[in-house]
């Protein structure tokens, strides 16, 4: 009889976006070994990052932690951008190439993130291309998507629905998938959103999801709703004001309604000045500056 899975509440609240709740189920957990006690500490460490709050798993993962854990510390201080960011790509490319890291699903996984933060695909997949976890596979698909290679990302989707069907991260990346095709299989990643809000509490990045989907149906009301309308008491928007990804399909939504979308671009400029979206906004404002300009010079 297989062993039951402890930490399964914990892993499926972090991959949902409930990272509170991550972290709240995490401090009741009892009878762990030391193994799981690092992923545990792994999961409550990244929900951390993914808060905001990267002082906090700086200072408390010492040079002595597990190596796991020295990678989310890693994660930590590129997010914290405090550090230079060569000494971090540095030290990466020194633990995929260990022995000793070659089999540490975290550690490969957080050079997965960073490498495809930085993008620079062809690393990332180098370090999640064993697929040791559903992660490190999730990984791979965002990858694909992100260098318009759906086939490889369908074809590693596959391997992840193999492994399991029913896994939150499975349905997500099959979402993905579906949203990227578009189409009718928008229709489908609408319906994986809607079950999985259902199913478990609504997250900022499943009403994400959900917006872009309805995006991409042409929805634009429905979008906004799932990212700010009054019918809804806890949207996206409300959820975490300051999400990059909720400001910038605020913006695109807004943009569609003929809506006056200053306000979420400035916060997003302020929040997240490096975001794809905050760079294409200011590529149209000089493209148009500059046909401004040889209209008055003509």
């Amino acid at each position: 009889m297989a062993e039951p899975d402890l930490l399964f509440a914990v892993r499926n609240h972090f991959f949902l976006g409930a990272y509170q709740a991550a972290i709240a189920e995490a401090a009741d957990l009892e009878g762990l070994s030391e193994t799981e006690k690092v992923e545990r500490d792994c999961y409550v460490y990244r929900s951390y990052i993914e808060l905001g709050s990267y002082e906090l798993v700086i200072n408390e993962v010492s040079g002595h932690s597990a190596q796991a854990l020295q990678a989310v510390k890693i994660l930590a201080q590129y997010m914290a951008n405090k550090t230079p960011k060569e000494e971090i790509l540095a030290t990466l490319a020194s633990w995929v190439v260990d022995p000793a890291c070659a089999g540490n699903a975290t550690t490969l996984t957080v050079a997965g993130l960073i490498y495809t933060s930085e993008e620079n695909f062809v690393e990332a997949l180098k370090a999640c291309h064993t697929g040791l976890s559903l992660e490190m596979m999730a990984v791979s698909v965002q990858c694909y998507l992100k260098i318009d290679r759906v086939d490889q990302a369908e074809k590693q989707l596959k391997a992840m629905s193999a492994l399991d069907d029913d896994a939150t991260l499975t349905q997500l990346a099959t979402a993905w998938v579906d949203l990227f095709l578009g189409g009718a299989k928008a229709s489908e990643a609408a319906v994986i959103y809607q079950e999985l809000g259902e199913r478990h509490n609504w997250t900022v990045p499943l009403y994400n999801g959900a917006a872009a989907c309805a995006m991409q149906l042409g929805n634009w009301e429905e979008a906004e709703q799932y990212l700010q309308a009054n019918c809804l008491p806890t949207d996206a928007y409300e959820k975490d004001a300051k999400n990059a990804d909720t400001l910038a399909n605020l913006v695109v939504v807004g943009l569609h309604l003929g809506k006056n979308t200053s306000r979420f671009s400035n916060q997003l400029k302020t929040v997240a000045p490096t975001h794809v979206a905050v760079k294409r906004l200011d590529g149209a404002y000089e493209a148009f500056d500059r046909a401004a300009a040889g209209f008055v010079a003509a």
